[in-house]
């Protein structure tokens, strides 16, 4: 399942080929971060880092030089340490950086002020990605000056800086066929996690219980965490965007709306599911759950090679407001109001994102001003929404606080595109019948 030593180095080998002669790239891992007093949060690798080394451990620098004679990828990592190790655990140590990580070249990480200004001297492009990690911008900062400062010895300090984002993000825009099983994999746990608090969810629970459902399942599947904060949104709290409390009461009437996928092998799933708390939609909440549904497979249809990024965007807000009309939400002719985007009162946010190594993947939007054109291996999220505010007046109190998302990960293939979250209902009638069947189960088990 994890991704394979060979193809992290054909990325290594694959960037390195882009860079100028003469140059070096250089990347941090990410740092340890405090939770609150000595308390650290799991360690979760950077993706960049990750994404060229597969090295999982902090306290450490990759530095790519393409054409060194003693080898062109070398890792600076802590060393062994048996009683460290007993307090944090298995270290590679420089013996494993080589053996199991794939490096040329590995050094103590607390040798890197003595050996790095070295290897960066004489070269005249350093790729980097500045801004992304202060504390190493100010160490790297200090390198180049030892340099400087040494120039009338003869000391070449490089030229210039170069962005290691846009050549590293372009490739990650791109996944692979490793990359994509691991994603599909995450996406079938994220789909039973979701299943599952469909099944269970029951007026008089508490969101947290529906999150614990999630978790559970992420866990016992063999992902070790949420790919972000999840969602857990009940009656009005489905209104707000970005909603993590999770802490209110279910209520017998209330939509649920669950946006929730786990990480596997540093690899994100993303899905959205909205369903009724009681077992059945009212007739205003499926009214909106059919119109995004219908603007979710109107996406699905503008995503293919040579569509560009925005379609999909324009489909659903298309159907949408249309469907906004017809209920009397909106009034006036759909193109007016599409043009006006008077339904950002009700669907405020863009159909998607990109997806992989994080929920809201790196890769540019637009190239050359341009809305990106789409190619096989790109992922990305679908994930149109309406949201009635609770205070808004200017709507029959009948439809307010109803909020509702459907979000499915598809991959643009050769001749369209995939869905890798299918595995859970999203029909209403399909989702009634799920939660009537897992209630018909527990009553003839009670």
């Amino acid at each position: 399942m994890p991704i394979p030593k060979q193809e992290y180095a054909r990325r290594r080998k694959s960037l390195m080929a882009q860079m100028e002669p003469n140059s070096i790239a250089v990347l941090p891992a990410a740092p340890v971060y405090i939770r609150n007093r000595d308390a650290e949060y799991i360690y979760r690798q950077d993706s960049d880092f990750q994404y060229l080394t597969g090295f999982p451990e902090p306290e450490a620098v990759a530095v790519l030089m393409p054409g060194r004679e003693h080898g062109e990828y070398i890792l600076f990592c802590r060393e062994k340490d048996k009683e460290r190790e007993l307090w944090d655990g298995y270290r590679a140590g420089q013996d494993g950086a080589v053996v199991e990580y794939g490096a040329d070249d590995a050094f103590p990480i607390n040798d890197i002020d003595d050996i790095l200004p070295g290897l960066i001297e004489g070269r005249e492009r350093v790729y980097y990605a500045m801004g992304a990690n202060q504390d190493f911008d100010r160490r790297l900062t200090n390198w180049i000056n030892v340099i400087r400062s040494k120039a009338r010895q003869g000391a070449q300090p490089p030229n210039e800086f170069v962005a290691l984002d846009h050549l590293l993000h372009d490739m990650r825009l791109y996944k692979s066929a490793a990359e994509l099983k691991v994603m599909q994999a995450a996406a079938q746990i994220s789909a039973q996690a979701h299943i599952r608090a469909m099944q269970i969810c029951r007026p008089g629970l508490y969101e947290y219980q529906l999150e614990a459902e999630l978790q559970h399942e992420f866990m016992r599947n063999g992902s070790r965490a949420p790919a972000y904060a999840s969602i857990v949104a009940a009656g009005r709290n489905a209104c707000i965007l970005h909603y993590t409390e999770n802490t209110s009461q279910i209520r017998d009437g209330d939509l649920i709306l669950i946006d929730a996928g786990c990480e596997l092998d540093c690899y994100a799933s993303d899905i959205t599911r909205t369903f009724p708390a009681s077992g059945r939609f009212s007739p205003e909440q499926r009214a909106i759950y059919d119109i995004v549904l219908e603007a979710q497979e109107a996406a699905f249809a503008a995503i293919a090679p040579g569509r560009h990024w925005n379609e999909a965007h324009e489909a659903t807000v298309q159907v949408i407001t249309a469907g906004l009309v017809r209920l009397g939400l909106l009034k006036g002719e759909v193109d007016e109001l599409i043009a006006s985007e008077a339904y950002r009162a009700f669907y405020m946010h863009r159909a998607g994102h990109w997806l992989g190594m994080d929920v809201h993947d790196v890769g540019d939007y637009r190239v050359g001003g341009e809305w990106r054109v789409l190619e096989p291996g790109m992922v990305m999220t679908v994930e149109p929404g309406i949201y009635v505010a609770p205070d808004n007046e200017d709507v029959p109190r009948k439809w307010r606080g109803i909020g509702v998302r459907i979000e499915d990960d598809v991959v643009v293939t050769r001749s369209g595109c995939e869905i890798l979250t299918d595995g859970v209902p999203k029909q209403a009638d399909e989702i009634e019948a799920l939660m009537a069947a897992a209630r018909a189960r527990d009553e003839a088990l009670a």
